[in-house]
């Protein structure tokens, strides 16, 4: 990000990012409380909440970092924030994914 326009282009996608994470942390949070409601007999029930929890837990580390790479005013550490960022959200999204499967599979 050596000029200004990398900069702006950086700032703009983290702040999409900040909003995906929020969405995607209410949306964790929600189908955990759905699954609470939901036959606890089941074992995959619980393994489902369990992994949407921990989904909820890496949006909200997510949000975090994003808060401070966009408050950092050294460019030198905003790279590797970025880099950290995108690797949290993947496993987030990754783990959401999986839960998302073993959910389908149980239904079926």
């Amino acid at each position: 990000m050596d000029n200004p326009t990398d900069s702006n282009w950086g700032r703009a996608e983290l702040l999409h990012l900040l909003s995906v994470c929020g969405t995607l942390a209410g949306l964790s949070i929600t189908i955990v409380a759905f699954m609470h409601g939901y036959d606890r007999a089941r074992s995959a029930a619980t393994i489902v909440d369990d992994m949407l929890a921990l989904c909820a837990a890496l949006y909200l580390v997510c949000i975090y970092l994003i808060f401070w790479a966009l408050r950092t005013p050294r460019e030198a550490l905003l790279q590797p924030l970025i880099r950290i960022i995108d690797a949290v959200f993947l496993a987030a999204l990754t783990t959401m994914t999986v839960a998302a499967f073993v959910t389908i599979y149980t239904i079926l």
